[in-house]
């Protein structure tokens, strides 16, 4: 049976790939308050505001690629069985060849209806308009976690994390709740990784790379499919 790593991933890992990252002075909220685009009652107040800016973001994400840091990932699975979380709202992960992604935060490329988070609807790569329909017949509104919204996926995140042998964080400041506390969750005796170009503090023991994912998480697979390989 292959041992698990899981891994956690931010914005850091998709900069490079040209989305803009969540706190940088150049980040894409640098114009836009997060209230005006990024909580429910900014929703029901400018919905078409809140639609716009979602729709930038998807226009934004089909331009992009995966880059190293995503193609790296997909190396380890024929070594192990790895479960990648991610913060991001893209689908870098999947496209770079990633087969198992859980998003804490949703997904660009779905909708849902506003009165229904859990009914999931397909965009492709499809702009959402004021008046478009879910199937309930309620507006259709970006499959986002807005701030203030329970996060549904961070009970399988915790899961996965309790049953990891390697834990690998890549590209987060690991100051954003709740997925900050999912190291809290990995087991003491599992090994421990962190790629980022920023000096980042966390709780535990961590073999630290401080560098850009393209760079850092190469060495960081390496040393794995060296250690599967002697076992």
């Amino acid at each position: 049976m292959k041992k698990k790593v899981v891994v956690l991933t931010g914005a850091g890992i998709s900069a490079e790939s040209g989305l803009s990252t969540f706190r940088d002075s150049d980040g894409m909220w640098e114009n836009y308050r997060v209230e005006d685009v990024c909580t429910p009652e900014a929703l029901q107040k400018n919905p078409e505001v809140v639609l716009n800016f979602y729709n930038m973001l998807r226009h934004q994400m089909v331009k992009a690629s995966p880059n190293e840091g995503h193609r790296q990932l997909v190396r380890l699975e024929e070594y192990y069985d790895v479960r990648i979380i991610t913060q991001n709202i893209d689908d870098l992960h999947e496209r770079a060849g990633s087969t198992n992604v859980l998003h804490l935060h949703g997904e660009l490329n779905k909708g849902c209806s506003v009165d229904d988070l859990t009914l999931e609807v397909d965009l492709g790569n499809r702009d959402i308009q004021l008046g478009d329909k879910a199937p309930d017949g309620n507006q259709l509104r970006p499959f986002i976690v807005f701030f203030s919204e329970p996060v549904p996926n961070f009970e399988p995140a915790v899961g996965l994390c309790e049953e990891a042998d390697y834990f690998v964080v890549i590209g987060t400041s690991m100051v954003v709740y709740p997925a900050a506390g999912l190291i809290h969750y990995v087991p003491r005796d599992a090994s421990c990784y962190l790629v980022d170009p920023k000096s980042v503090t966390v709780s535990r023991p961590i073999k630290s790379f401080q560098e850009c994912a393209g760079t850092g998480v190469k060495k960081v697979v390496d040393e794995l499919i060296a250690l599967a390989q002697q076992e």
